[in-house]
């Protein structure tokens, strides 16, 4: 049994949003969650890349649909939320993990064009919190459910030539401290997720020559994630944590 706020709820009878879904961390969260019983609809903007996860997850008895969106576009959340809703049913779990690096290759904030910073903004920030606001308000009335964004190292060290990724994370690490302090009492939740260093496309785009022997597989990181939701009501609303401290124990 999860506990996604609230009171128990056991994942065979809830449904998940997953954005970013298509590959990478999404994926595999959302195959972990449909393994465990939910009904997850995933968003991503590739057809068909999404249309494989979605047979994928379907061929191994699980129940998942796919949403076709950019959660960076401002028309996008309504129809996204809309589109949850019909597919799955009322969401008790929404995960922000679509994202996006900025400029490629990463350069220095002053050699950083403004309209890379507002797409930075508009997907990691902007988006995530209009979805919040169109979910997490059903969820309030529900009196459940549980927010989880992904984030990352670069939202708290200063690391050269991440700027406007690394600013972005930040603002919604503190978006969802804030969050978490205004859903409290609730039944709803908020929590953010530093999931480390991952064998990704988008860390393969940001640091091309890394060691992919020093990475860690998303897999490992979504069991990691499904272990901290499994053990969420030790956690303040708000929390930022690492998805390290979850490496082992029962989920």
């Amino acid at each position: 049994m999860l506990y996604l706020g609230g009171r128990d709820m056991e994942l065979g009878d809830r449904a998940a949003l997953v954005t970013g879904g298509s590959r990478g961390l999404g994926e595999q969260i959302a195959r972990k969650l449909a393994a465990c019983g939910a009904r997850v609809a995933l968003v991503a903007r590739n057809e068909g890349e999404l249309g494989r996860v979605v047979d994928s997850i379907r061929s191994a008895g699980g129940v998942a649909h796919g949403i076709v969106a950019d959660v960076g576009d401002k028309r996008a959340p309504h129809a996204i939320a809309a589109a949850a809703a019909a597919l799955v049913g009322d969401v008790d779990l929404l995960v922000h993990n679509a994202s996006t690096l900025g400029h490629v290759p990463l350069r220095p904030l002053l050699e950083t064009d403004c309209e890379a910073l507002e797409e930075a903004l508009e997907v990691n920030v902007v988006g995530p919190l209009r979805l919040t606001k169109l979910v997490a308000g059903p969820m309030v009335l529900r009196g459940r459910g549980l927010v989880v964004q992904i984030t990352s190292d670069a939202s708290v060290a200063a690391y050269a030539n991440w700027g406007a990724y690394g600013a972005s994370k930040a603002a919604l690490d503190h978006m969802g401290r804030i969050l978490g302090a205004e859903l409290e009492g609730t039944g709803v939740r908020v929590v953010t997720v530093d999931p480390g260093e991952m064998r990704t496309r988008m860390h393969a785009d940001a640091i091309p020559d890394a060691d992919p022997a020093t990475l860690l597989e998303p897999a490992v990181v979504a069991e990691r994630i499904l272990r901290l939701i499994g053990r969420i009501e030790e956690l303040p609303s708000g929390a930022r944590v690492e998805a390290a401290a979850y490496a082992g124990g029962p989920s």
